[in-house]
């Protein structure tokens, strides 16, 4: 049995530009880089942002967090697992009373069940690495 990684990546620019994969499975487990509201060409739901290019509306948050699990199922995909099979998670956000409002609904959602059974840490930040992201969420799996 090879300990060889697989790795997956979507081919966004700034996947070459920083240096990483979005995923890497090492034997039965699978850690995903953050995940961040893309659609593998732009930005999906960028916040608006003023000159100095601070958040002014954070209403986007749902919209950005659901994009961010869809892009995590599809990773998940191909190496044949699924989002039943993340065992830990952690969202960035912007505004911790924005991601508490968007993030139960978004879970359960992508979860399909009212209870999702993964482990969940949520960390308000100042800033991610673009400045129209609201989230990112880092994701577990095992196999």
């Amino acid at each position: 049995m090879s300990n060889a990684n697989k790795v997956e990546s979507f081919g966004v620019p700034w996947e070459e530009g920083y240096g990483y994969v979005q995923a890497l499975k090492n034997g039965d487990t699978i850690y995903l880089s953050g995940q961040v509201a893309h659609d593998g060409k732009r930005l999906v739901a960028p916040a608006p942002v003023n000159e100095d290019g601070s958040v002014t509306d954070f209403t986007n948050m749902r919209e950005q967090l659901r994009q961010c699990y869809a892009n995590a199922a599809e990773l998940l995909g191909r190496f044949g697992a699924s989002m039943d099979d993340v065992v830990d998670e952690v969202l960035y956000v912007l505004d911790a009373d924005a991601g508490n409002a968007a993030a139960g609904p978004v879970r359960k959602e992508a979860y399909g069940r009212p209870d999702p059974q993964v482990t969940s840490t949520m960390i308000g930040t100042t800033r991610l690495a673009f400045p129209e992201l609201l989230a990112e969420v880092k994701f577990t799996a095992r196999v």
